[in-house]
């Protein structure tokens, strides 16, 4: 990773953290244990607060950045999708942020909530527990089912293993000129930690 230190602060990384090395962290961001961030995403404590708490991900290209004295967090669980930006908001715990959606200053979305891909959330919104966000600006649609909680949850368990696999064994490597025969597929499900059974 890229990571700066920035008026005395420097970024703090939970040792089962897993952060991808084309990630950009600076001055005052935390990321809590089994965290996991993505390729080129980047983190900007330069003026607030950035905190992933326990187990969050956030994905490829992901912005997180705040005003001054601002604190931009992504609660235990959070699952942030592929080039969202968040800016001086709260995101709660088990909470999904769909791809490119933008929430902004102020903003509190519930536990347990959906934000639906590409949405904008204005800045000061706040939802309750469990609601499913969409729109442009964001609006609540309906209140999340448990199967839908349920199924972001089980793909949130897939970026904390996917945090272990990245530790044990990404490598930066040249490529192959050809396709060897028969090439094998990588099944996340598969996957198992270190020293746990087959």
């Amino acid at each position: 990773m890229t990571c700066y230190s920035l008026d005395g602060l420097t970024p703090v990384v939970h040792p089962t953290a897993y952060v991808h090395p084309t990630a950009v962290l600076i001055g005052d961001v935390i990321i809590g244990a089994g965290c996991y961030v993505g390729p080129l995403a980047s983190l900007r404590g330069d003026f607030g607060r950035i905190v992933l708490e326990e187990g969050a991900n956030i994905q490829d290209t992901c912005v997180m950045h705040g005003f001054p004295d601002s604190d931009t967090v992504v609660g235990r669980n959070g699952h942030i999708g592929h080039g969202a930006v968040l800016h001086g908001c709260r995101i709660g715990d088990d909470v999904l942020v769909g791809m490119n959606a933008v929430v902004m200053d102020k903003a509190q979305i519930g536990a347990r909530s959906f934000v639906a891909a590409t949405t904008f959330v204005k800045a000061g919104f706040q939802c309750d527990e469990q609601s499913l966000v969409l729109g442009s600006p964001a609006a609540v649609k309906r209140r999340m089912s448990d199967e839908e909680i349920a199924w972001k949850q089980a793909g949130t368990r897939e970026y904390q293993l996917l945090a272990q696999r990245c530790a044990q064994s990404l490598v930066a490597c040249e490529p192959l000129s050809a396709v060897e025969a028969g090439r094998p597929r990588i099944s996340a499900s598969s996957f198992r930690p270190k020293g746990e059974a087959q």
